[in-house]
């Protein structure tokens, strides 16, 4: 028997060298390539798309895709509105952070009026049984399949016919066509392929589990991304009860849309008013602290920032980050000092979003310099204040989006103050609150004090 030729597949491209190399001759990414199997059989792609003509644009009827509630208004809100029929829904996390148990309580909602099938390639029934009980769920509209060929889901699928369908999770399955290991490129590029082939052909909405690396990446080829729909991602610390579901693309909704749940002994359940998460109940005043209205999606949020200087006691001072962009921390310090007077070389520099959520939007930057003015200069804020605002390298503040949207978040919840950029000035008062509108991060550090 002929030995089988074996080949180098990028794990993040999905490109194939003769040999291993320290980087990946596609993308250009280091230590991606993994060993796999060549396949030497028949091309499996025929018939991929139906056969179309060349039509003027104006000609195709352009309709707005039916939703299908899950039952869960956080999921539904991160999902766009719900799941819309015959889209391909991809969703990863950390081991344990709940994404079974999130997807069991949903086909639980959905098959009180649709026909529901949940696939799980890592559970056995008895465990996913136990699941149901503890989650307290009705069991009866679910139906079950344990197994990891997907020539024998695809014939289930075939035969059951069902409304939504999960797949738990898309490392696990393989097919026969493949010689190579179930979870490698290959295989989950394939399997993938074939079940939103399904999926389009046949308007079955579908839930593929992924599994995440070490750096919380999507395990598998990036094609995996470009392939679905709908790309979620699980965040938050698997210690805390708290969970938080954002959306990375979405073709039927916003992308960055942000679901918080709470992790209870019946499973997640949707957090109405996240914002009072991530703020901390101080019974004083004290320094070091600033809200910030974040915008994640169409949902404007509050979060604490937190911030604490300390003399630093090496040649190098420390700059850490957690739940903020550590690079833009640096760059804010030299705007700090050279448009402020704040110096912070002799010390170390920590910084903190509370709650465990991650701002990547520059609207934050106004708050984390004052929460670093207010920490050196051991000087609290005032309690009922709020910023937003992004900071250029020349010292301007500059506008960010949904400004309106952000203060009135801010008034609902209680904010008497606000420190926004010029630009972002509403043109009406809002009842409840005061907007200083400042244009260059000095006349921010003179204000907020007042």
């Amino acid at each position: 028997m002929a030995k089988a030729k074996t080949v180098y597949s990028c794990s993040e491209c999905g490109a194939v060298s003769p040999k291993w190399q320290g980087q990946c001759p596609g993308c250009g990414q280091w230590n991606t390539l993994v060993e796999s199997i060549q396949d030497n059989t028949p091309s499996r792609f025929k018939g991929l798309a139906n056969a179309s003509v060349v039509q003027s644009l104006a000609q195709v009827e352009a309709e707005e895709a039916p939703r299908t509630g899950t039952g869960i208004d956080e999921l539904d809100r991160v999902l766009g509105g719900g799941i819309v029929r015959g889209a391909v829904v991809l969703i990863g996390g950390d081991p344990g952070i709940g994404k079974s148990t999130l997807l069991l309580q949903a086909l639980a909602n959905l098959g009180q009026q649709h026909k529901v099938l949940y696939v799980s390639g890592e559970e056995s029934a008895q465990q996913i049984a136990l699941r149901g009980t503890r989650l307290a769920i009705d069991p009866r509209p679910i139906r079950l399949l344990a197994e990891i060929s997907v020539e024998k889901i695809l014939a289930t699928l075939q035969q059951e016919q069902p409304d939504v369908a999960v797949i738990d999770s898309i490392q696990t399955v393989y097919t026969e066509q493949l010689q190579s290991a179930p979870g490698s490129v290959a295989q989950v590029r394939e399997c993938a392929a074939q079940l939103t082939r399904y999926a389009k052909s046949h308007g079955t909405s579908l839930i593929l589990v992924g599994h995440v690396t070490k750096e919380g990446a999507l395990a598998g080829p990036r094609v995996l991304e470009h392939i679905v729909d709908t790309v979620l991602y699980f965040e938050g610390d698997t210690h805390s009860s708290f969970r938080l579901i954002r959306a990375i693309k979405n073709r039927f909704g916003a992308v960055n849309e942000l679901g918080v749940f709470a992790m209870t002994d019946k499973g997640l359940r949707g957090v109405s008013n996240p914002s009072a998460l991530f703020l901390s109940h101080h019974t004083t005043e004290v320094p070091g602290s600033c809200v910030l209205v974040t915008q994640e999606g169409t949902r404007p949020l509050l979060v604490e920032i937190q911030a604490l200087l300390d003399d630093a006691h090496a040649p190098n001072p420390k700059r850490l980050s957690v739940g903020l962009e550590q690079n833009r921390l640096a760059m804010l310090l030299a705007v700090l000092h050279r448009h402020a007077g704040i110096a912070c070389f002799d010390q170390d520099v920590f910084i903190n979003a509370v709650g465990g959520v991650k701002i990547a939007e520059p609207g934050a930057d106004l708050a984390v310099l004052l929460a670093i003015a207010s920490s050196l200069r051991n000087r609290a804020l005032p309690k009922k204040l709020v910023v937003f605002g992004e900071v250029g390298l020349t010292g301007e503040v500059r506008p960010v989006q949904r400004g309106q949207e952000r203060l009135k978040e801010a008034a609902k919840l209680g904010f008497e103050r606000a420190i926004v950029p010029k630009a972002n000035q509403p043109k009406q008062a809002i009842d409840g609150i005061e907007v200083i509108a400042v244009e260059r991060l000095e006349q921010a550090l003179d204000r907020c004090w007042e």
